[in-house]
Protein backbone atom coordinates (compact mmCIF):
# COMPACT_ATOMS: atom_id res chain seq x y z
CA UNK A 1 0.00 0.00 0.00
CA UNK A 2 1.20 3.45 -1.19
CA UNK A 3 1.39 6.10 1.04
CA UNK A 4 1.00 9.97 -0.28
CA UNK A 5 2.86 12.32 1.25
CA UNK A 6 1.44 15.68 0.76
CA UNK A 7 3.28 18.41 -0.10
CA UNK A 8 3.53 21.77 2.16
CA UNK A 9 3.37 24.52 -0.20
CA UNK A 10 4.74 27.82 0.37
CA UNK A 11 1.94 30.76 -0.19
CA UNK A 12 3.16 33.89 -1.20
CA UNK A 13 2.04 37.04 1.61
CA UNK A 14 -0.58 39.24 0.03
CA UNK A 15 0.49 42.76 0.43
CA UNK A 16 -2.30 44.90 2.53
CA UNK A 17 -0.95 47.74 -0.03
CA UNK A 18 0.69 48.00 -3.34
CA UNK A 19 2.23 50.86 -4.81
CA UNK A 20 3.06 51.19 -8.43
CA UNK A 21 4.61 53.32 -10.56
CA UNK A 22 4.53 56.38 -8.42
CA UNK A 23 5.26 59.93 -9.43
CA UNK A 24 4.93 62.94 -8.42
CA UNK A 25 5.79 66.35 -9.82
CA UNK A 26 6.30 69.93 -8.10
CA UNK A 27 6.39 72.28 -10.98
CA UNK A 28 9.44 71.28 -13.42
CA UNK A 29 10.72 69.17 -10.49
CA UNK A 30 10.22 65.19 -9.68
CA UNK A 31 10.32 64.45 -6.47
CA UNK A 32 9.53 60.87 -7.41
CA UNK A 33 10.09 58.76 -10.33
CA UNK A 34 8.32 55.52 -10.66
CA UNK A 35 8.75 54.23 -7.38
CA UNK A 36 6.87 50.95 -6.69
CA UNK A 37 6.61 49.63 -2.89
CA UNK A 38 4.65 46.93 -1.21
CA UNK A 39 3.69 47.08 2.36
CA UNK A 40 2.63 44.01 4.33
CA UNK A 41 0.78 43.47 7.84
CA UNK A 42 2.90 42.83 10.71
CA UNK A 43 6.32 44.59 9.24
CA UNK A 44 8.30 47.92 9.89
CA UNK A 45 9.38 49.63 6.80
CA UNK A 46 11.58 52.29 7.58
CA UNK A 47 12.27 54.57 4.55
CA UNK A 48 15.60 56.40 4.52
CA UNK A 49 17.32 59.13 2.32
CA UNK A 50 19.15 62.50 1.89
CA UNK A 51 17.22 65.56 2.65
CA UNK A 52 15.02 66.15 -0.62
CA UNK A 53 15.36 62.52 -1.28
CA UNK A 54 11.59 61.88 -1.78
CA UNK A 55 11.18 59.64 1.12
CA UNK A 56 8.80 62.22 2.78
CA UNK A 57 6.77 63.36 -0.38
CA UNK A 58 6.01 59.21 -0.78
CA UNK A 59 4.76 59.05 2.87
CA UNK A 60 2.14 61.93 2.10
CA UNK A 61 1.17 60.30 -1.36
CA UNK A 62 -0.28 57.42 0.83
CA UNK A 63 -1.65 59.51 3.47
CA UNK A 64 -3.24 61.08 0.60
CA UNK A 65 -1.66 64.68 1.48
CA UNK A 66 0.03 64.56 -2.24
CA UNK A 67 -1.64 62.56 -5.28
CA UNK A 68 0.32 61.25 -7.58
CA UNK A 69 0.36 62.34 -11.38
CA UNK A 70 0.81 58.44 -12.34
CA UNK A 71 1.00 55.08 -10.69
CA UNK A 72 -1.78 53.40 -9.08
CA UNK A 73 -2.16 51.89 -5.91
CA UNK A 74 -4.27 49.27 -4.73
CA UNK A 75 -5.27 48.36 -0.81
CA UNK A 76 -6.53 44.96 0.10
CA UNK A 77 -6.45 43.58 -3.53
CA UNK A 78 -8.48 46.46 -5.21
CA UNK A 79 -7.61 49.28 -7.08
CA UNK A 80 -8.13 52.75 -5.15
CA UNK A 81 -7.69 56.04 -5.86
CA UNK A 82 -6.32 58.39 -3.16
CA UNK A 83 -7.38 62.04 -3.54
CA UNK A 84 -7.56 63.71 -0.06
CA UNK A 85 -6.80 62.82 3.53
CA UNK A 86 -9.92 61.60 4.54
CA UNK A 87 -10.05 58.59 1.65
CA UNK A 88 -6.82 57.13 2.75
CA UNK A 89 -8.57 57.32 6.53
CA UNK A 90 -11.27 55.70 5.39
CA UNK A 91 -9.26 53.27 4.10
CA UNK A 92 -7.52 52.31 7.36
CA UNK A 93 -4.78 54.18 7.07
CA UNK A 94 -3.38 56.42 9.52
CA UNK A 95 -0.92 59.15 10.17
CA UNK A 96 1.33 60.59 12.91
CA UNK A 97 3.57 63.39 11.62
CA UNK A 98 6.18 64.81 12.91
CA UNK A 99 4.45 67.69 14.84
CA UNK A 100 2.22 65.17 16.75
CA UNK A 101 -0.80 67.98 15.84
CA UNK A 102 -1.76 67.91 20.08
CA UNK A 103 -3.41 70.14 22.16
CA UNK A 104 -1.06 70.78 25.10
CA UNK A 105 -3.93 72.85 26.55
CA UNK A 106 -6.05 69.49 26.68
CA UNK A 107 -5.41 66.04 28.59
CA UNK A 108 -4.75 62.39 27.07
CA UNK A 109 -9.04 61.42 26.95
CA UNK A 110 -9.70 64.96 25.16
CA UNK A 111 -6.73 64.49 22.91
CA UNK A 112 -7.28 60.52 21.87
CA UNK A 113 -11.37 61.72 21.34
CA UNK A 114 -10.77 65.38 19.90
CA UNK A 115 -13.55 65.54 17.13
CA UNK A 116 -15.07 61.22 17.92
CA UNK A 117 -16.11 62.03 21.05
CA UNK A 118 -18.17 59.30 22.67
CA UNK A 119 -21.63 60.43 24.30
CA UNK A 120 -24.85 59.32 26.17
CA UNK A 121 -27.83 60.78 26.95
CA UNK A 122 -26.62 64.28 25.08
CA UNK A 123 -23.88 64.46 27.18
CA UNK A 124 -20.14 63.20 26.95
CA UNK A 125 -19.62 59.74 28.70
CA UNK A 126 -16.23 60.21 30.18
CA UNK A 127 -15.93 57.52 31.88
CA UNK A 128 -15.95 55.12 28.81
CA UNK A 129 -13.77 57.32 26.95
CA UNK A 130 -11.42 57.11 30.39
CA UNK A 131 -11.82 53.71 29.76
CA UNK A 132 -10.79 53.49 26.21
CA UNK A 133 -8.05 55.17 26.68
CA UNK A 134 -6.34 53.64 29.26
CA UNK A 135 -7.39 50.47 27.78
CA UNK A 136 -5.46 51.52 24.10
CA UNK A 137 -2.94 52.53 26.02
CA UNK A 138 -2.35 49.55 28.34
CA UNK A 139 -1.89 47.45 24.90
CA UNK A 140 0.25 49.50 23.07
CA UNK A 141 2.37 49.17 26.34
CA UNK A 142 2.34 52.57 27.34
CA UNK A 143 3.14 53.97 30.95
CA UNK A 144 1.37 57.42 31.62
CA UNK A 145 0.33 57.69 35.55
CA UNK A 146 -3.24 58.80 34.39
CA UNK A 147 -5.05 59.83 31.12
CA UNK A 148 -6.29 63.09 33.04
CA UNK A 149 -2.90 64.32 32.80
CA UNK A 150 -2.35 67.43 30.33
CA UNK A 151 -0.24 66.38 27.21
CA UNK A 152 1.38 70.27 27.69
CA UNK A 153 3.38 68.61 30.91
CA UNK A 154 4.24 64.93 28.96
CA UNK A 155 7.86 64.19 28.24
CA UNK A 156 8.57 64.29 24.12
CA UNK A 157 8.22 60.27 24.15
CA UNK A 158 5.05 60.22 26.02
CA UNK A 159 3.40 62.70 23.52
CA UNK A 160 4.90 60.17 20.94
CA UNK A 161 3.13 57.73 22.25
CA UNK A 162 -0.26 59.79 22.91
CA UNK A 163 -0.04 60.22 19.09
CA UNK A 164 0.15 57.23 17.82
CA UNK A 165 -2.65 55.51 20.86
CA UNK A 166 -5.11 58.03 18.71
CA UNK A 167 -4.08 56.47 15.47
CA UNK A 168 -4.77 53.08 16.84
CA UNK A 169 -8.30 53.88 18.28
CA UNK A 170 -9.57 53.80 14.92
CA UNK A 171 -8.08 49.86 14.40
CA UNK A 172 -5.90 50.95 11.09
CA UNK A 173 -4.19 48.83 8.78
CA UNK A 174 -1.60 50.69 8.17
CA UNK A 175 0.68 53.25 10.14
CA UNK A 176 2.83 55.70 8.84
CA UNK A 177 5.27 57.58 11.06
CA UNK A 178 7.25 61.02 10.09
CA UNK A 179 10.24 61.12 11.89
CA UNK A 180 9.01 59.71 15.06
CA UNK A 181 12.44 59.83 16.96
CA UNK A 182 12.98 63.33 16.24
CA UNK A 183 14.17 65.70 19.31
CA UNK A 184 13.78 62.75 21.65
CA UNK A 185 16.41 61.98 23.97
CA UNK A 186 17.70 58.28 24.33
CA UNK A 187 15.66 56.89 27.23
CA UNK A 188 12.40 58.28 25.29
CA UNK A 189 13.90 56.84 21.66
CA UNK A 190 13.87 53.84 23.29
CA UNK A 191 10.25 53.99 24.49
CA UNK A 192 9.31 54.67 20.86
CA UNK A 193 10.90 52.28 19.22
CA UNK A 194 9.30 49.62 21.53
CA UNK A 195 6.23 51.49 20.72
CA UNK A 196 6.72 50.58 17.05
CA UNK A 197 7.52 47.10 17.68
CA UNK A 198 4.29 46.96 20.01
CA UNK A 199 2.58 47.67 16.42
CA UNK A 200 3.93 45.44 14.61
CA UNK A 201 2.89 42.58 17.19
CA UNK A 202 -0.88 43.72 16.08
CA UNK A 203 -0.16 42.71 12.81
CA UNK A 204 -0.61 46.71 11.56
CA UNK A 205 1.85 47.79 8.93
CA UNK A 206 4.02 50.27 9.64
CA UNK A 207 5.96 52.99 7.36
CA UNK A 208 8.59 55.02 9.20
CA UNK A 209 10.49 57.72 8.05
CA UNK A 210 13.26 58.59 10.13
CA UNK A 211 17.00 59.78 9.66
CA UNK A 212 17.75 57.89 13.04
CA UNK A 213 19.52 54.79 11.71
CA UNK A 214 21.28 53.02 14.46
CA UNK A 215 17.83 53.46 16.53
CA UNK A 216 15.16 52.07 14.17
CA UNK A 217 17.71 49.19 12.48
CA UNK A 218 16.90 46.39 14.95
CA UNK A 219 13.22 46.97 14.66
CA UNK A 220 12.47 46.89 11.30
CA UNK A 221 12.19 44.24 8.74
CA UNK A 222 12.76 46.21 5.57
CA UNK A 223 14.86 49.15 4.74
CA UNK A 224 13.95 51.37 1.52
CA UNK A 225 16.59 53.77 0.02
CA UNK A 226 15.44 56.85 -1.86
CA UNK A 227 17.66 58.88 -3.80
CA UNK A 228 16.83 61.76 -6.15
CA UNK A 229 13.43 60.59 -6.08
CA UNK A 230 14.04 57.60 -6.60
CA UNK A 231 13.78 54.20 -4.54
CA UNK A 232 17.50 52.83 -5.95
CA UNK A 233 17.40 49.81 -2.83
CA UNK A 234 15.37 47.53 -0.78
CA UNK A 235 17.08 45.72 1.63
CA UNK A 236 15.81 42.97 3.90
CA UNK A 237 16.13 43.06 7.21
CA UNK A 238 19.39 39.90 7.29
CA UNK A 239 21.39 42.10 4.84
CA UNK A 240 20.91 45.37 6.60
CA UNK A 241 24.16 46.96 7.36
CA UNK A 242 24.95 50.93 8.12
CA UNK A 243 27.48 50.70 5.83
CA UNK A 244 25.16 49.23 2.74
CA UNK A 245 22.50 51.46 3.60
CA UNK A 246 24.93 54.79 3.69
CA UNK A 247 26.35 53.61 0.73
CA UNK A 248 22.86 53.56 -0.83
CA UNK A 249 22.18 56.95 0.15
CA UNK A 250 25.02 58.35 -0.93
CA UNK A 251 25.47 56.57 -4.20
CA UNK A 252 28.88 55.25 -3.25
CA UNK A 253 30.81 51.84 -2.39
CA UNK A 254 33.23 54.21 -0.43
CA UNK A 255 30.98 53.27 3.15
CA UNK A 256 31.28 49.39 2.06
CA UNK A 257 33.77 47.01 3.76
CA UNK A 258 36.51 45.84 1.48
CA UNK A 259 35.79 41.83 2.51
Amino acid sequence: MSTQVEQVVDTPRTPIMSLRHISKYFGGVQALIDVDMDIYRGEVIILVGDNGAGKSTFLKVISGVNIPEDGEIEFDGKPVHIQNTLDSVDLGIQTVYQDLALCDNLDIVQNLFLGREITKGGRLNEAEMERIAQECLDELGIEIQSVRAKVGALSGGQRQAVAIARAMLGSPDVVLLDEPLANLGLMQRQQVTRLIMNLREKNVGIVVVSHDLAEVFPVCDRVVVFRLGEKVAEIQRADITTEKVVAEITGSDTFLDDD
